[in-house]
């Protein structure tokens, strides 16, 4: 039984929205039906367990609003539909909650063999975002949102009825830590929007995460492939072309979208936001600022809202604190921020978490073999590095990717750098979800937006450790971006591959294997974490 309390002692709709409510006395958006989100934990439940994987019916939800004794103080709740996964009790109505709750529990027999199973049970590697996308966009029910994640989903639908019902424009920014199902709600968002018959695109400013979006969802119908654009695309829009666009990895954002294969007519000096804002009556902005990790890159809440409010056009930010990835270990990214000096608090030790692991390995080859061990196991895992070695664009004369990634007797090739697969090795877009991924080392342009259940990841000489706190060193990366110094200061480096770390090291679900090239740092990490 999943029971979601409430302390409310009244409630009532939000603008005659049956899913969302307001709460008196309590600050911020409206707040989901208690019941909607009650049903999401028990669907939640139901989806990632795999010991309730054949039994549905076993498990049911109820909300309990212990405090709501009046029942015309929360009439507006009542009359939402209710099933087994969502039933609604008030302290009106306590009798009926513990009648109900004999009927669900068994009387006179122990929870303890129960309690055990369901706790011991191997949870099921979540279903990965984009091997799904192409079902998500037939049928929503395919991911189950669960809290807040709905609630943002709602909050935008009702955005999009009241500008068009008012004729007006809207701006909406989500913002999240990773994990915390932006790309979720942005799926869920093109799928709803989708049937309800409003013009609606997802664009993002990633190569790999377009292309693998397309070739999913695009598998039994090539026509959604359309439905997937990039950021740079928008520059000939007429203005609120779109009811709706959907702006997921919004922090990729760029000063401008012109390249080199732009048209001379379109050379216009426009800012990227200022199109994105433009193209749709409802443009919404998924983000998370600690994912900036390239020059030039202006996806920020702060950006957009200013260059929003220029335009005399308010901003609704829909901020998502739970985490998901990373074994629903918020604190594992919070640990990783503070080791990064991302977070003010200070570097602090790894306290452990029984849902998720951080080891450190000696070697590469150690890092590579506990991978693989978690591989026979099940579990998808891929090794990732900062861009610190060397990268060949063209095969070796064998026709096989060259091992530019060298530590030591170990070497490994980077992942393919085009769009053709090299033997089993798939092209770079399919790095992260495709099997044959494993051999190679991904870098910060594939692993970006994905996930997986174990990552490894190799911190090179580029950021070390050094008198109590990380120290990056430019003249270790490699990266073709970081070498103009006068595009890309010595400052802004030092953040952006802070913010590169920080994406490598929150990849995995599971767990998380760290290797670092230097020994003091090495050492340092060995300090900060326990062998698991």
């Amino acid at each position: 039984m999943v029971v979601e309390l409430k302390q409310w002692s009244a409630a009532y709709r939000f603008e005659g929205n049956p899913d969302l409510v307001v709460v008196p006395g309590m600050a911020g958006p409206p707040k989901l039906h208690p019941v909607k989100q009650v049903r999401g934990y028990v669907e939640y439940l139901l989806d990632f367990t795999r010991s309730l994987e054949f039994t549905h019916d076993a498990v049911a939800g109820v909300a309990y609003l212990h405090n709501a004794l009046d029942p015309g103080a929360v009439a507006d709740l009542e009359g939402y539909t209710m099933d087994r996964s969502g039933r609604l009790f008030t302290g009106a109505d306590r009798g009926a909650l513990r009648q109900h709750l004999l009927s669900r529990l068994a009387p006179g027999v122990s929870g303890v063999d129960a309690a055990d199973e369901l706790l011991g049970s191997k949870v099921a590697p979540s279903k990965q975002l984009l091997r799904v996308a192409a079902a998500e966009i037939r049928d929503r029910e395919q991911f189950r949102l669960v809290g807040e994640q709905q609630e943002a989903v709602d909050l935008v639908l009702h955005q999009v009825k009241q500008a068009k019902a008012g004729n007006s424009k809207r701006v909406v920014v989500v913002t999240g830590g990773p994990g915390s199902g932006k790309s979720v709600i942005a799926l869920s968002l093109l799928g709803e929007l989708s049937r309800k018959g409003q013009t609606v695109l997802h664009a993002t400013g990633s190569r790999s995460f377009t292309q693998t979006l397309r070739k999913v969802a695009g598998h039994r119908a090539p026509r959604v492939q359309s439905m997937f654009k990039y950021f740079n695309q928008f520059m000939a829009a007429e203005p609120n072309d779109l009811d709706v666009l959907i702006l997921d990895e919004a922090h990729r954002i760029r000063e401008t979208s012109v390249d080199r294969y732009t048209r001379a007519e379109l050379r216009t000096g426009r800012l990227q936001v200022d199109e994105l804002i433009a193209a749709a009556r409802v443009p919404v902005f998924l983000l998370d600022q600690h994912q900036v990790v390239r020059p030039g890159e202006m996806g920020s809440l702060e950006e957009i809202t200013r260059h929003a409010e220029r335009l005399g056009l308010d901003v609704m930010t829909i901020a998502l604190d739970a985490q998901f990835r990373c074994g629903g270990s918020a604190e594992y990214v919070r640990w990783v921020q503070q080791l990064l000096g991302l977070d003010d608090a200070g570097v602090i030790d790894w306290a452990g978490d029984e849902g998720f692991q951080v080891i450190v390995a000696d070697t590469p080859e150690e890092m590579e073999q506990l991978l693989a061990a978690r591989r026979e196991e099940g579990y998808s895992a891929r090794m990732s590095a900062g861009y610190c070695w060397p990268w060949s664009k063209k095969p070796a004369s064998d026709g096989s990717l060259v091992r530019d990634v060298h530590i030591g007797d170990w070497a490994r090739p980077w992942n393919v750098p085009g769009d053709r697969a090299v033997g089993d090795a798939p092209p770079a877009a399919l790095w992260a979800t495709e099997p044959g991924g494993f051999g190679q080392v991904g870098c910060i342009y594939t692993a970006q937006g994905f996930e997986y259940d174990w990552s490894g990841v190799i911190i090179g000489p580029d950021l070390v450790w050094r008198d109590g706190a990380f120290r990056s060193d430019r003249s270790a990366n490699k990266d073709p971006d970081f070498r103009n110094s006068t595009r890309v200061s010595d400052a802004d480096f030092d953040r952006l591959v802070r913010n590169v770390y920080k994406v490598l090291l929150t990849r995995g679900m599971v767990g998380t294997v760290l290797y670092a090239t230097d020994d003091e740092t090495r050492q340092q990490l060995r300090r900060l974490i326990c062998r698991e």
